[in-house]
This record gives C-alpha cells, structure tokens and sequence, in this order.
C-alpha cells in the first residue's frame, strides 16, 4: 500500500519531546499562534519555533497569518 507523502512524512521523521508537545497542542485547538504554543508546553519560543519549523517543512503542519496548525491525514 502506497502512503502521500505527507503520511510518509510523519513516519520518516523523528519526534523529539518538544515536537510531541507542539503536536499535542495541536489537536487540543485548531489553531495556535507561537506565543499560545509556548504557554501550553512549558518550552521556551526558541525551542517551539524550532519544531514547528521542523514540523511545517515535513508537511505535518501548516501556517497562516502566523496561527499554527495540524495537517488532517489522508487514510485510504
């Protein structure tokens, strides 16, 4: 069974605990800015910027006047 890329992406790339918080964050809301993000994990913007730079360019989260969001999963 052949996966998008964007499911792909979520299995090739490896999660750090700051990743797992933003992504958890995520599915609380529908959508964050960075300063929301940094107030419900705890980290600092430094390291919240980091993994949603991390998380946008492997296509697990999308961006839009500057509110952070989870990308839906496409199950086929």
């Amino acid at each position: 069974m052949r996966r998008n890329r964007q499911e792909a992406a979520r299995y090739m790339v490896k999660l750090n605990k700051t990743d797992g918080q933003v992504i958890a964050a995520l599915k609380e809301a529908t959508e964050l800015t960075l300063q929301e993000i940094t107030d419900k994990t705890g980290e600092s913007s430094k390291k919240v910027f980091r993994s949603l730079r991390k998380l946008f360019e492997n296509e697990i989260i999308d961006t839009k006047a500057h509110k952070y969001k989870l990308l839906p999963t496409k199950d086929k």
